[in-house]
């Protein structure tokens, strides 16, 4: 289970201030991370309009980006990447899910092996 955090996201109207907002998220969910979930920074996820972002990736499973969250949403992450972990079908579940993951998602990105069967 992996925690990708963008770690270069703003809110709009931020200065250029360093450490960034993304970068503090990531240093706060890294810091509590553990108990399988590894944390990995990434530079961009894109999603700028709606950062802080984050995706939540698991080997052979779909892939979740949320955005919309903010420097006190690390626990919400870790909720969810271990609730993600529990799940035996390869999707998060709905039921349990942090409210800031209910309403901040933005994609669902299916798993390379599942592409392989599409016409």
């Amino acid at each position: 289970m992996t925690l990708l955090v963008c770690s270069s996201c703003r809110r709009e109207g931020d200065g250029p201030e360093v450490p960034r907002p993304g970068s503090r998220l990531a240093d706060a969910v890294g810091a509590a991370a553990g108990c399988g979930v590894a944390v990995r920074r990434v530079a961009c996820l894109g999603n700028c309009s709606r950062g802080l972002s984050a995706a939540v990736y698991r080997p052979g499973c779909w892939t979740y980006v949320f955005g919309g969250l903010d420097e006190a949403s690390g626990g919400d992450l870790l909720a969810g990447a271990r609730l993600f972990a529990g799940s035996s079908d390869g999707f998060m579940p709905w039921r349990g899910r942090p409210e800031a993951l209910k309403r901040g998602l933005i994609a669902r990105v299916p798993p390379i092996e599942l592409l392989k069967d599409l016409p």
